[in-house]
């Protein structure tokens, strides 16, 4: 057993000799008078995190997607932290932390309602193959907990642009990969090989799209040529990883540009299927780019949104053709309706793991849209009290905007949702034309009945 222990040893000694000789590359340190970045606009509670990991000797930076926001100008969501420091040494140095993950390794730090994420450096897989922390299929990354230095961590990063570093120690940026140039060209480019990488995560497909919209970057070619060739391989993302993504594009500002980035690079159709089939209708199109640009002036206005309502419009048109084939095949229109809810719903799900609560949202603002016909008596006033009436009365007026013929519907409820006073009149009325309609269908099947008898009980002409 000795013997072999140490031709194991000899084995992994050589192999060990053999690997390349790791290249340092000299980065780029812009001082602290040279960029715009100032602690005043740098989250309180990401300084105390920094503070305290560089009081105990670590290593510690604001990296990714913070600095680049606040070299442009913008308030970032959130601050990452990049660290020497180990998940465990970080959990050490910090009661109020706990570490998750499998794929990443982090530490989230929680001050209340704002958590700051904290990663220790890594790096590429093959600079340390052997680790039981790094793991790849079919060369996809699915473990990614391989340390290294910060140069590593740096050209390991997708996006030249979110991959440069906010030090604390000097306030300096640091940039390893040329990003502060692209960052002032409105470029977007991959750091290493565009089609590798992409394979390595797919998702980063959806983030080139993502940055280009939300940034207004141009995609270097080198990066764009391959996002047609490889939309596909957003079928090996999990479900529930791609819906995170896609509520990030709702969430930005800038979900009408994004939207036509994905149409243009044909990944839509590998988010939403089912609508990309109903795209074909023109007016299919335009209905969704209306929702998406009043979302992002709602956003702009610091409104909030529904990404349940944004959803809802975009299984809208689908719904309908399949409400229509169910019609067609027997159903009842309600039945037909809420079958065909459930069925785009379940075909949806397959892509995009939509949580059970918004699926019950998006289910509830279609259905009332059935709803606002039936104007008469107390339903007015029970519809205006439902918890999602207000999601399901601007995907009415959207509909009346982009030219269903339910104009006269929409003008109604628009005086009934803002006029108080007129309320009661305008239910009086709809309420006397479905007595006098009612009492007329009632008329017209009696008078059918009538008929029916008269002709099955007439007496036989006498031959007298």
């Amino acid at each position: 057993m000795s013997i072999i222990k140490l031709f194991k040893g000899l084995i992994h000694h050589f192999k060990k000799e053999k690997r390349p000789t790791k290249k340092t590359i000299q980065p780029v340190i812009i001082p602290r008078s040279e960029h715009t970045i100032s602690r005043n606009v740098i989250s309180p509670n990401a300084l105390k995190v920094l503070y305290r990991l560089h009081n105990a000797n670590y290593s510690a930076y604001l990296v990714g997607g913070c600095v680049r926001d606040l070299l442009l100008g913008f308030r970032p969501k959130d601050f990452d932290i990049a660290t020497s420091a180990r998940p465990e040494e970080v959990r050490q140095l910090f009661k109020n932390s706990r570490l998750i993950g499998k794929r990443f390794r982090l530490a989230h730090i929680v001050f209340g309602k704002e958590i700051i994420e904290v990663a220790t450096f890594r790096t590429h897989h093959h600079e340390n193959a052997n680790e039981k922390d790094a793991r790849m299929v079919k060369g996809m990354i699915v473990r990614d907990n391989v340390y290294g230095d910060i140069e590593d961590d740096a050209t390991r990063r997708d996006f030249t642009i979110n991959s440069l570093y906010y030090n604390i120690a000097d306030f300096s940026v640091v940039d390893y990969t040329k990003g502060m140039d692209d960052l002032k060209h409105k470029q977007l480019r991959m750091i290493g090989d565009p089609e590798k990488r992409y394979h390595e995560d797919p998702v980063r497909l959806l983030r080139a799209i993502r940055f280009a919209g939300k940034l207004s970057l141009i995609i270097s070619p080198e990066t764009e040529e391959p996002i047609l060739r490889l939309s596909y391989l957003l079928q090996q993302v999990s479900p529930a990883r791609l819906f995170q993504e896609v509520l990030k594009f709702f969430r930005e500002g800038a979900s009408l540009a994004t939207f036509k980035l994905l149409q243009k690079y044909h990944l839509f159709a590998q988010l939403f299927p089912e609508t990309q089939h109903a795209l074909h209708q023109q007016d299919t199109f335009h209905f969704i780019e209306k929702a998406l640009h009043d979302a992002d002036l709602r956003l702009k206005q610091d409104k909030t949104i529904s990404p349940a309502f944004l959803f809802s419009v975009f299984l809208w048109r689908p719904i309908v053709q399949a409400s229509k084939k169910a019609e067609d095949a027997g159903h009842p229109p309600y039945v037909a309706f809420e079958k065909s809810i459930r069925t785009v719903l379940h075909a949806q799900h397959a892509r995009l793991t939509i949580p059970r609560l918004m699926t019950q949202l998006i289910r509830e603002i279609c259905l009332l849209q059935l709803q606002f016909t039936y104007r008469h008596d107390s339903k007015p006033y029970r519809l205006l009290s439902h918890p999602r009436f207000r999601a399901a009365y601007d995907l009415l007026l959207l509909r009346a905007e982009c030219g269903e013929p339910i104009r006269e519907l929409a003008d109604w409820w628009i005086q009934f949702y803002s006029n108080e006073h007129a309320r009661e009149e305008m239910v009086k009325t709809i309420s006397k034309e479905h007595i006098h309609k009612k009492s007329r269908r009632k008329n017209r099947r009696r008078n059918r009945f009538r008929n029916h008898s008269v002709l099955n009980n007439s007496e036989p002409e006498s031959n007298i």
